[in-house]
């Protein structure tokens, strides 16, 4: 019996799941009804939480199916958006202790508690409340509907007459590219060529309809979907988030393998990786033609992951909740590299797809390739078990977000508001937050399309508030002005104009300078918009039009003298990202020199309490930190610049020093053993 695309079968696991963590839901809910058992698990998670809420945290479907889908349209190369994290796991094993040490709920009490402004924790919230909502928890929910959108396959025969134009249009668009590559096609296709290219740009062409395209599949899938994920962080809190991301990390890791081994059967096995996948796409820099990513890119992707990780709001949730700083340590670090090891498994998945869908047969939309794997590939149960793997991916990340801008709000909003909240109002106002921010994500998913677009917006978005916090634990002469101005000034350059103004002004959008293109391996490609069409896609001599985002930041490199035209989109690439990491700080420090220092003794508290550490024995922790405010700079001795220094870099001890040599060891063991898998596919 089947319904649509799905076998009774894959419904009954689906359903299955979905009771499960609803069930963990309700049985989580009789130890949150303080702030720190609802918010923060009570601060009890140890090792093995840890790592699962890490884990679950840093791993959803987003991740799977972007990763899937950046190698299948750029070759390995696209698998580095992901994997430079496997670089960053060396700083993790000192950056969550940190988190741990400030004893604070949420990262806007940061701001508070380091400049003693409630103003700027005030804003802080808000501006991750509005991003994360938007942005993160809304990209979630589009990424989770295009692959189950993909699953749901329509049949021919159900297809209206303008969804049949659009697929055999589709078709022709395929094949008039491959008489382009092969150098066969002829005068007269080449203007139908042009106009297919620019129906192809808007999203007009399909390479298949599916039952979820209607606005009616759209919205019932988006609300039942947050309907469950509501249900189960609405009773139980962060208690319930964490025990089923233990529940969803076994999901995750079934969903990540899955295709792979349904997938080298398809295409005659291990072997035929090399005679179907062209020999660059398995280069894990350069490859892929105009979209590869090259070293000065994956160094600007690195750069902005590297400071935005630091402003990112489950930072204190996630670490905040761990019983003592080594739990942190440890479950941030062995989390994200079980984490690193799915992005592999991710990315021959997207060879695979490139094996499997090429020529006539690729696919218009390169986002569905994960789901059309799985309808492809997967048997009844087989293809509910990765469904319910896909749901435990997305819902684990969403409910640990959601958790967090809950928390946001009820501290730093509602709490300034009604200082005087009982915490059974506390709880209960977060859970009607939690309410309210996913109808949000709702929406916000309804009104998004590119995943790529959106993948590139999380790289950036949190880089000024990243640079601050990385700031905040550094230097002793930050001011709150200057964390005003950066914040302010950066995200009207790289947020509000790129994406807001540029894209919908004349000015911009139609400008015969931003909508420059240039010849890059045959095909034109613009400079400094994301992409550019023109006006009327029937009318080749119509005016071109600059969409999506507008790259202010090329735009002013280009006008200080570097000739953004001349590099390839790789370097453009890499020119904005590091622009992006570096003008904050610049920012950051020109301002703070020149307003007034903080508070000296507020200062030294801060810093005395950053240096005392989190022990698992609750009365000496207290004795620990009661010694700390009689004397704050009894660790002083242990600045690796001295004493007075306004640099707070402190010297290792023993297990900082042996944890990092290990973490660099498993970084450059797995980045190695990705290499000679990829060497081994390519017959190499």
């Amino acid at each position: 019996m089947r319904f649509g695309s799905l076998h009774l079968v894959d419904l009954l696991v689906i359903l299955a799941y979905l009771a499960v963590v609803i069930y963990i839901g309700r049985r989580a809910a009789a130890a949150s009804k303080t702030e720190e058992g609802y918010f923060l698990a009570g601060r009890k998670l140890g090792k093995l939480y840890q790592f699962f809420l890490n884990f679950g945290n840093a791993t959803d479907a987003n991740g799977a199916v972007s990763t899937a889908s950046l190698v299948y349209q750029k070759g390995a190369s696209g698998v580095w958006l992901s994997l430079q994290t496997l670089f960053m796991n060396p700083y993790y094993w000192f950056m969550n202790p940190w988190f741990r040490r400030v004893r604070l709920v949420t990262v806007a009490d940061l701001f508070e508690d380091r400049f003693g402004t409630r103003g700027l924790a005030r804003f802080y919230a808000i501006f991750q409340i509005v991003a994360t909502v938007i942005v993160i928890i809304g990209f979630g929910n589009l990424v989770g509907y295009k692959v189950t959108a993909s699953l749901l396959v329509k049949p021919e025969a159900r297809w209206t007459a303008e969804e049949r134009v659009s697929v055999e249009s589709y078709q022709e668009f395929r094949a008039l590219e491959k008489a382009v590559t092969a150098g066969t096609i002829s005068a007269i296709d080449t203007p139908r060529l042009e106009l297919l290219r620019e129906q192809n740009k808007r999203g007009e062409l399909r390479s298949n309809i599916s039952w979820l395209d209607s606005s009616t599949g759209k919205w019932a899938y988006y609300l039942i979907y947050s309907l469950v994920v509501g249900a189960y962080i609405v009773m139980g809190g962060l208690e319930a988030a964490a025990v089923n991301e233990a529940f969803q990390g076994i999901l995750i890791v079934v969903f990540s393998i899955i295709l792979i081994p349904f997938g080298l059967n398809a295409i005659g096995g291990w072997s035929q990786l090399a005679e179907r996948v062209p020999p660059d796409m398995f280069r894990l820099l350069g490859g892929g033609g105009a979209n590869s990513i090259g070293g000065w890119e994956l160094f600007g992707i690195f750069l902005i992951s590297l400071i935005q990780i630091h402003g990112i709001i489950g930072n204190m949730s996630v670490s905040g909740s761990a019983k003592n700083e080594f739990a942190a340590r440890f479950g941030a670090v062995t989390g994200t590299y079980a984490k690193r090891v799915m992005i592999i498994l991710w990315a021959f998945c997207g060879l695979i797809a490139i094996a499997l869908y090429q020529g006539a047969d690729k696919l218009s939309d390169p986002d569905s390739a994960w789901g059309t794997m799985a309808l492809q590939l997967l048997q009844p149960g087989f293809l509910g078990l990765m469904m319910a793997g896909l749901l435990a991916a997305n819902m684990s990340t969403i409910a640990s977000q959601t958790m967090a801008v809950s928390a946001l709000f009820t501290r730093n909003v509602y709490g300034y508001f009604v200082p005087d909240a009982t915490p059974a109002q506390m709880v209960r106002t977060g859970r009607f937050a939690i309410v309210g921010i996913l109808a949000i994500g709702v929406y916000a998913a309804a009104n998004m399309d590119d995943v790529y677009a959106i993948v590139q917006l999380l790289l950036t978005i949190n880089v000024p508030f990243g640079a601050a916090v990385m700031l905040i634990f550094f230097w002793r002469r930050l001011t709150s002005a200057a964390v005003w101005s950066t914040v302010i000034i950066s995200a009207f350059l790289n947020i509000i104009t790129p994406s807001l103004i540029a894209p919908h002004v004349d000015g911009f959008s139609r400008s015969d300078t931003l909508t420059q293109q240039v010849e890059f391996n045959g095909r034109p490609v613009p400079v400094f918009f994301d992409t550019v069409v023109r006006e009327d896609p029937s009318d080749p001599t119509s005016d071109f039009i600059g969409q999506k985002r507008f790259h202010l930041e090329l735009y002013v490199l280009n006008a200080v003298g570097l000739d953004v035209a001349a590099l390839s989109p790789s370097g453009r690439n890499a020119a904005r990202f590091i622009y992006d990491g570096l003008f904050p700080f610049l920012v950051l420090f020109a301002v703070s020199l020149f307003t007034r220092a903080p508070d000296r003794r507020r200062t030294d508290l801060f810093f005395g309490k950053m240096k005392t550490p989190v022990g698992a024995d609750p009365r000496l922790e207290d004795e620990a930190m009661a010694e700390t405010g009689r004397n704050p700079g009894r660790f002083d001795d242990t600045k690796i610049f001295g004493p007075h220094s306004s640099w707070e870099f402190t010297k290792w001890n023993k297990l900082d020093t042996l944890g990092f040599i290990a973490c660099l060891g498993v970084s450059f063991g797995i980045l190695g053993a990705f290499w000679l898998l990829l060497r081994a596919a390519s017959g190499a």
